[in-house]
């Protein structure tokens, strides 16, 4: 622990002016200067319902338990028992949860020299309207709060002569405006007045904030869609109106899984080291960087003229790949091979609802955005080697959708809307073939459905009847009235309301009355870790047995 700070007020405003100074030439040419991110929000910027012992269960972020000894950190968290560092400390899991401070840390330090601290101040069940409310603060009085938190934290640097500039604020807050009518139908007004507060209030006209969305994958993006719309239409209507606001979409990220459905509030232990992943690229994206490495074919791989199949591979979840990690398929019989790239094979995607996209045709290959990756690497090993002739995969996802986004009419919540950008992927991927001079064959849409609808009795009731609108709209758009459909389904989430609903039999009949539809029951993959999502042995396999659906029925 440090000792405690003298606070001058000419230290003061020499830290102020030297903070404005630095903030707006926001870039990466330094690498001296210690660059200090605010953490600031409720709960799932806490990292509520996460375990810092849960963190050895998901490979990529290995030794995030750990402290980072050369990244500061000052914190404050809680409400009636605060956490307190009391100074800056290396930065670590407070109090044996997962924030999204550790995966940030790390992904950002790797990328640049210059030193990292972060502030962090954060509260559950705090809302914009009234606990951080920068005029009239109420409750937890959160912002006055973090406010002196932060200057005190700037102050102990400027005591030990460390050179500082503010660089980024990370907000994470909205859920708790949702039960307030007032705070909900302001919550863009309520924002726009909170960034311009932090602005003067820490004398840094141009501090970049990074406003991150709430995850529409938690049960509150079922149960309280249009509310969880309202509050994305004020975060959307802030950060497309200050070019120094930045929106960064969570919705694909992982959640923590619940008892009795499987559904949850949190992010969890996953969730929040993708969450803090996510800031981390923004913020790089901010600086010029990019982390990300192109994956060109070299070559194409068909001859000119040649017949190409095309596989249309879309879904939610498990099609995306949550819970498959690329370093444990070196531990599958057969597993090392399907993480080396195939140049044969072009594929292109669009995953996470539009957050990780290729760059035109690519190799097929692991493409996963967080070190994971879906069925199409064994459902193309398989139909491969069974099949002559050329093939290629196109994959659109969003794991954070419902079934309903995925219909031709939608929900009110607009901007959930998957349909229209579906098929003009599927037009473009034809279109693309086409324009390279090949004849297009579109061997079908295999559609892994909606694992978070069968654990909510008003989407599974109507499950089977959105798939089959889903079908028959998008054989009309597509203009091929004869597009085969191959629907896939795990086991639905067992529990004794929800088996009231024979979701099962109702998709089964939606495929039974039209030949063009298959309904492949996945019953029989490994037993899952969690409800809902399957593990990496268990999407290998459903990519085979996918594979084994078409190859029966081709």
């Amino acid at each position: 622990m440090m000792r405690p700070l003298r606070f001058s007020v000419l230290a003061y405003c020499l830290l102020l002016w030297s903070s404005a100074l630095s903030v707006s030439g926001q870039g990466n040419e330094d690498h001296e200067t210690l660059r200090v991110f605010i953490f600031a929000g409720q709960s799932n910027m806490v990292g509520s319902d996460s375990k810092v012992g849960d963190i050895k269960r998901f490979p990529p972020y290995a030794g995030l338990e750990n402290p980072q000894e050369k990244v500061l950190f000052n914190y404050c968290i809680g409400r009636e028992n605060k956490r307190r560092s009391e100074g800056w400390v290396a930065l670590h899991p407070v109090n044996k949860v997962v924030g999204p401070e550790l995966s940030f840390a790390r992904k950002v330090t790797r990328h640049i020299q210059a030193p990292v601290g972060i502030i962090k101040v954060a509260a559950g069940g705090t809302h914009l309207g009234g606990d951080w409310n920068p005029d009239d603060p109420i409750g937890f009085k959160m912002y006055p709060l973090a406010l002196e938190a932060i200057r005190k934290a700037l102050a102990g640097l400027d005591d030990k002569g460390i050179k500082y500039r503010l660089e980024g604020f990370m907000w994470h807050q909205g859920e708790n405006d949702m039960f307030n009518g007032d705070y909900m139908e302001s919550y863009g007004r309520n924002l726009k007045s909170f960034l311009a507060s932090w602005r003067r209030d820490l004398r840094t006209p141009d501090l970049k904030f990074y406003i991150g969305e709430l995850c529409t994958k938690t049960i509150w993006g079922m149960d309280l869609r249009p509310r969880m719309y309202a509050i994305s239409l004020g975060q959307r209507e802030v950060t497309s109106s200050d070019v120094r606001a930045e929106y960064v979409p969570t919705s694909h990220v992982g959640t923590e899984i619940g008892r009795p459905v499987g559904l949850h509030y949190h992010y969890g232990t996953l969730g929040q080291l993708q969450h803090g992943e996510n800031y981390a690229a923004a913020y790089l994206r901010t600086i010029g960087l990019t982390v990300r490495s192109p994956r060109p074919l070299k070559k194409w791989p068909y001859k000119k003229g040649s017949v190409v199949k095309l596989f249309i591979l879309a879904g939610h979840r498990n099609m995306e790949g949550e819970r498959a990690f690329r370093q444990e398929l070196r531990d599958l019989k057969g597993g090392e091979s399907l993480s080396q790239d195939n140049a044969k094979i072009a594929y292109k995607y669009d995953l996470g609802g539009g957050y990780h996209r290729s760059q035109g045709w690519e190799p097929l290959g692991l493409t996963g955005y967080y070190d994971t990756f879906g069925p199409e690497l064994s459902f193309a090993r398989t139909v491969v080697g069974a099949t002559e002739g050329n093939i290629a995969i196109a994959k659109f996802t969003h794991s954070g959708s419902q079934i309903i986004d995925w219909t031709p009419e939608g929900s009110m919540a607009k901007s959930r809307h998957i349909y229209p950008k579906f098929i003009q992927f599927v037009k473009d991927s034809i279109e693309e073939l086409s324009a390279k001079g090949h004849e297009v064959e579109v061997e079908g849409i295999f559609y892994h459905m909606g694992e978070n609808d069968m654990s909510h009795y008003p989407y599974r009731k109507d499950a089977a009847d959105r798939v089959k609108a889903i079908i028959a709209e998008s054989r009309k758009d597509l203009e091929q009235p004869g597009l085969r459909w191959f629907v896939s389904q795990q086991p639905p989430t067992n529990v004794e309301n929800l088996n009231k609903l024979d979701v099962v039999g109702k998709v089964n009949e939606v495929a039974a009355s039209d030949p063009a539809s298959f309904h492949l029951k996945a019953f029989d993959l490994p037993p899952q870790e969690k409800m809902l999502v399957i593990s990496t042995a268990g999407i290998v396999q459903l990519g085979e047995f996918l594979a084994r659906g078409y190859l029966k029925n081709r």
